[in-house]
């Protein structure tokens, strides 16, 4: 095997692990159109998942699980933390330059999926000759 491959691997490897969680993709999209204050962000991904139905998660984002995501995503440098002095902290969040490159390295992917899904459904549909 050469090096090439070696590398391509461990990066997509790498890549792979850093999208795994459950939450993760939906904040990185919820992200994607702007700052948003913790409580914000956690609403929105909850609202954005009721109105698909839950067809993605069983149950709501809780806090914990969300602060757990965020730290992760703060540590890869894909998002950026910004805390308000105030007595109570209101915190903000927002893609960093680098989630923002991912995200758009995303979107063709999610194109690609959504291909794949009305392929599916068409040959679900088309009688066998």
């Amino acid at each position: 095997m050469n090096d090439w491959n070696v590398s391509y691997r461990r990066s997509l490897h790498e890549l792979l692990t850093l999208l795994s969680g459950q939450w993760t993709v939906a904040v990185i999209a919820t992200l994607a159109v702007g700052e948003r204050s913790y409580t914000e962000l956690l609403d929105e991904v909850n609202k954005a998942e009721e109105q698909q139905g839950w067809t993605s998660h069983a149950k709501p984002l809780s806090s914990k699980v969300l602060s757990s995501h965020l730290r992760r995503l703060e540590a890869n440098a894909l998002i950026e933390r910004r805390a308000e002095g105030t007595r109570f902290n209101k915190v903000w969040y927002r893609l960093s330059a680098d989630g923002q490159e991912l995200l758009s390295m995303l979107r063709p992917l999610a194109s690609w999926s959504a291909q794949r899904h009305v392929i599916a459904a068409l040959d679900e549909t088309t009688p066998s000759s």
